[in-house]
């Protein structure tokens, strides 16, 4: 074998491990914060979760370095991004405290396909009919999971469908900012500014001393976030990002696993067949795109 596909295969294994890694601390950070929110008011909770998170962020890049502010860098775009990154966390950890964790992950896996199509609308980028077509049929899978007007419709899922629209709003002002700002950069502004956003929420709750079992369940939260953005930066940066994205739909099979070992809950046949089609339609989309970024330009 050529040492170029060794090499190829090598970076797809550690992207695949790594995004595999991601995904689960990413499911054990919103279990930590599920089992901590039982206890601590969502405010506080935000405050120190992401004040441990940049102080991790801060402690990863005094090691390992990558952390700078060109001059140049666009500071408006920077700061819109900043506001949809603190508003997508106050509204997803909202519906996280509210409805069971395996479907807030599932509902969760329907911002890729919208970004699609609001990267169409908005940034004019060229979508062909087949995306469109998975766009559509991941938002039947919603419909499904979410059950609108039926005994089974939480008012969180309309929260949680906000917090969709604004990581859409955050990806595709992403997408508009230079590679010259460094990805650690822009983690360490997701986690810093959302810490103090969780004051908002202060004149509304009732704030508590933690006890050490919620201190410690905080500490993991930062922890976990901390690994889990790191981890997906090593995903893709490494290997083929086609072979090592669709990965990222085992964070539904870790959320079911968790919510099943914690809190004996189970989506029932009709949220399974919605998760179902949201995951293929998302597998569909990636696949669609890495062809597209493939095909020779005419």
């Amino acid at each position: 074998m050529a040492p170029q596909h060794i090499h190829i295969r090598h970076g797809n294994l550690t992207g695949i491990l790594a995004m595999l890694g991601s995904m689960a601390f990413f499911v054990a950070n919103d279990t930590c914060v599920k089992l901590v929110g039982e206890t601590i008011p969502l405010g506080e909770l935000i405050l120190l979760r992401n004040t441990s998170a940049t102080l991790y962020i801060l402690a990863f890049a005094a090691i390992a370095g990558g952390l700078r502010l060109p001059s140049h860098a666009p500071r408006r775009l920077l700061g819109w991004r900043m506001a949809a990154e603190a508003l997508s966390t106050l509204t997803f950890l909202t519906a996280l405290l509210a409805m069971p964790i395996a479907d807030v992950t599932a509902l969760a896996q329907f911002t890729p396909l919208a970004i699609t199509a609001a990267a169409a609308v908005v940034l004019k980028e060229p979508i062909g009919w087949r995306r469109w077509l998975a766009a559509f049929a991941g938002l039947i899978g919603v419909m499904l999971i979410a059950r609108p007007g039926t005994s089974a419709f939480s008012p969180a899922t309309l929260v949680l469908l906000l917090a969709v629209a604004f990581v859409t709003a955050r990806d595709l002002l992403t997408r508009q900012i230079p590679a010259s700002v460094p990805t650690l950069t822009l983690t360490l502004m997701s986690a810093a500014i959302t810490a103090p956003a969780g004051l908002l929420l202060a004149p509304f709750e009732t704030w508590v001393v933690p006890s050490a079992h919620e201190g410690l369940l905080l500490m993991l939260c930062g922890g976990f976030l901390t690994l889990a953005y790191a981890l997906i930066v090593v995903a893709m940066r490494s290997g083929d990002v086609g072979a090592i994205a669709p990965f990222r739909y085992a964070v539904i099979l870790f959320a079911i696993l968790s919510g099943w070992l914690i809190w004996d809950e189970t989506p029932d046949p009709v949220q399974v067949l919605g998760i179902v089609i949201l995951t293929l339609a998302g597998l569909y989309t990636v696949k669609r795109e890495r062809r597209v970024l493939r095909a020779p330009l005419r």
